[in-house]
């Protein structure tokens, strides 16, 4: 369990770990509920997870909890790399409930998240998101590591170990999910 703590006042206890069964519709509200008022998407986040968790591709799933109420997701899982490059991973998504956003849920998940990948051996990790947030985990883009139709300043990654490829990167048929 960890506290996050803003001028010496400590605002949650928040505990990081791994999905369990039972934790499967609170993922699943959580994820609902962060994604309601995005901008830039097409609201299927919910069903990426349940068809990635549906398909055996659902690698990582890290939940946050305060208070055995689970206010934050993070959902990581394979990825296809055209130069054939292998043990890397797509991170998202991501989702914190709106009520507990700005409070360093999303910050512990990102962090537990890329300590899971060192874990496992994972070569490295590709995520799609906003470069302000994420260059604070290490992630940044790359020349040359391309997830077509997007602009490259969103599409990052984290190097872990190797080196990086260079080719384009496909994310499991999951995140097509519409339904």
């Amino acid at each position: 369990m960890q506290s996050f703590c803003t001028h010496g006042v400590v605002i949650l206890n928040i505990t990081i770990r791994k999905e369990q069964s039972g934790d499967v519709e609170r993922i699943h509200d959580v994820t609902v509920s962060a994604f309601r008022d995005a901008p830039h998407t097409d609201h299927t986040e919910h069903f990426v997870v349940k068809a990635l968790r549906d398909s055996g591709e659902l690698s990582i799933s890290l939940v946050a909890e305060v208070e055995s109420s689970v206010v934050g997701h993070v959902a990581l899982s394979p990825v296809t790399i055209s130069d054939g490059a292998d043990h890397w991973y797509g991170l998202g998504p991501i989702s914190v409930h709106p009520s507990n956003q700005g409070q360093g849920v999303g910050s512990m998940l990102m962090n537990a998240a890329i300590e899971e990948l060192k874990r496992i051996n994972a070569k490295g990790c590709v995520l799609l998101g906003d470069p302000d947030y994420y260059h604070r985990f290490g992630f940044k883009s790359e020349e040359g590591l391309v997830l077509p139709d997007v602009p490259a300043e969103y599409f990052q990654a984290l190097l872990l170990q190797g080196s990086i490829p260079q080719g384009i990167v496909t994310y499991h048929e999951s995140f097509s999910a519409t339904s």
